[in-house]
């Protein structure tokens, strides 16, 4: 066999030369009773190997529910404290406007009312006095009737008499009635005088009306919130998934906005990039390959963005650092005057920035057309640069100082973004362990019937000495039931003999 070369060493194999297949039917022959009798060594070797990863993956994919089952416990408390935070801070609020409501709109009305019962009462009275009926007759009225009941006989001095006294009646009459008419015209100008007072009254009262709908209105939204309040307390899964759905929301607006607040944070870096490399030195590297210039503008606008949040924190927008929140306001006042200085000394910056960019760009333009000899279009270029370059300088000068003041309010979004992103992440975590362990399980499973089909396969390969060994044993399973049935027959006449013939 040493002297064989490479190609004859692949058909050394070969028990007859040239004739492969009997060659192969000869080995199998051969190997097939050491197979055979490997077979429970090579079937236990199969199961174990294959059981142990199976269990492997079972008990990793218990652990896995387990973690998720926990995890899950822990987003539910995380996410309960954080919703009954901010009901709790909703009903605050809600109550402090209730209360600045009646406050202004409730304190004057006991002052109101006593005004109006007044002017009520003295409207009634003006009333009755409208009301009131004509005094009865005075006693001469009956000597006047008395008088008309004489009759007329043609005496020339009872008919004078008698028309003294119709001229007198009529005199008093005429007198009486106008006194009457200037007493109700008096009145009708009295309850005249009262009109627009009913106009303010009923204004008032409209708009008692109004504050009491809103007061309504607040108090439902009050209840509603209390309502809330207790389902969180009791932890129900109808609020869980609740809060779940609004920090999903809030999760995707606070990413959104945090996306387009990166976009004018990249505008605002190549707007002071290049201004920066005539700063800080140009064509300096550091840090890996980083342009020195490119790391002070990302600087600048990290530090805009610090002094934003800052300012958010001590304007009590946002609570991302309880030291600043819990500041007494004298400090917190001077932390907002240094964090709004430092913002605006940025922004100005930012706008000198902007016009030694403007400068740099228009000095390459000349320096560029200079070279190429072209000195009157460098002359022109100059010129055009004189009259049409200043809107684009105003332009970035409006954005260098505008865009540090929009970063500032990045914080409110951030605040957003960071709260809801750990019911986000944790609701995700919690179903990627739960859908890799489904997974491990199904792999655990395949496993299982891959090691019985190895095994069957295995069996498949020496099939012969199987069939034989279960012929012999069906043959001697056989002959052990004809002995025990031969045995049954033999004691049964020795039993009736015992009992009799009675049997048992």
């Amino acid at each position: 066999m040493m002297g064989e070369t490479p190609e004859e060493l692949p058909m050394s194999w070969m028990l007859f030369p040239g004739n492969p297949a009997l060659s192969a039917l000869v080995l199998a022959l051969i190997a097939i009773p050491f197979l055979y009798a490997a077979r429970r060594p090579v079937h236990g070797l199969i199961q174990s190997v294959f059981r142990a990863m199976t269990h492997g993956l079972r008990l990793g994919a218990r652990w896995m529910a387990r973690t998720a089952d926990d995890l899950r416990a822990r987003n539910k408390v995380v996410l309960l404290a954080h919703g009954r935070e901010e009901v709790q801070q909703t009903i605050d609020r809600d109550f402090q406007r209730v209360s600045a409501q009646i406050a202004r709109d409730l304190a004057g009305y006991p002052t109101l009312q006593r005004r109006l019962l007044d002017e009520i009462t003295r409207v009634e009275e003006d009333y009755k006095k409208c009301g009131e009926v004509p005094p009865p007759p005075p006693e001469w009225t009956k000597a006047v009737e008395a008088i008309a009941k004489i009759k007329h006989t043609g005496d020339g001095l009872v008919q004078k008499i008698l028309e003294d006294i119709s001229s007198s009646i009529d005199g008093i009459y005429d007198k009486v009635l106008a006194e009457y008419r200037r007493s109700y015209e008096s009145r009708h100008q009295i309850l005249k005088g009262f009109m627009p007072f009913w106009r303010s009254l009923e204004s008032t009262l409209q708009r008692v009306d109004k504050n009491l709908g809103g007061l309504q209105q607040s108090a439902a939204k009050i209840d509603g919130l209390m309502d809330k309040y207790d389902q969180i307390n009791k932890g129900t899964e109808k609020i869980e998934h609740a809060l779940t759905s609004s920090a999903t929301t809030q999760f995707a607006i606070a990413a959104t906005v945090l996306a387009i607040a990166f976009g004018g944070a990249f505008v605002n870096f190549w707007l002071i990039a290049r201004p920066m490399a005539a700063m800080v030195g140009g064509g300096q590297y550091i840090l890996g390959g980083l342009e020195a210039s490119h790391i002070a503008a990302l600087v600048v606008i990290l530090l805009e963005t610090a002094c934003g949040l800052f300012l958010m924190e001590s304007l009590r927008i946002t609570h991302l650092f309880p030291r600043i929140h819990n500041m007494s306001d004298k400090l917190r006042r001077l932390f907002f005057w240094g964090a709004l200085t430092g913002l605006l000394v940025l922004a100005v910056f930012e706008v000198a920035l902007a016009v030694m960019r403007d400068h740099i760009i228009a000095a390459d333009i000349l320096v560029k057309r200079g070279l190429s000899g072209e000195q009157g279009a460098a002359a022109a270029a100059a010129a055009d640069l004189g009259l049409v370059g200043k809107i684009p300088v105003v332009g970035q000068m409006v954005l260098g100082f505008i865009l540090p003041f929009l970063l500032a309010f990045v914080a409110i979004p951030l605040e957003y973004f960071i709260h809801s992103a750990r019911t986000v992440f944790g609701v995700g975590l919690v179903l990627t362990l739960r859908g890799s362990g489904v997974l491990m399980r199904i792999v655990a499973g395949t496993l299982k019937h891959i090691g019985n089909a190895l095994t069957m396969l295995y069996d498949l390969t020496i099939f012969l000495p199987i069939l034989i060994e279960r012929a012999v044993t069906s043959r001697r399973t056989g002959s052990a039931a004809a002995a025990a049935s031969g045995d049954r027959s033999v004691s049964e006449p020795t039993v009736l003999r015992r009992t009799g013939g009675h049997g048992l």
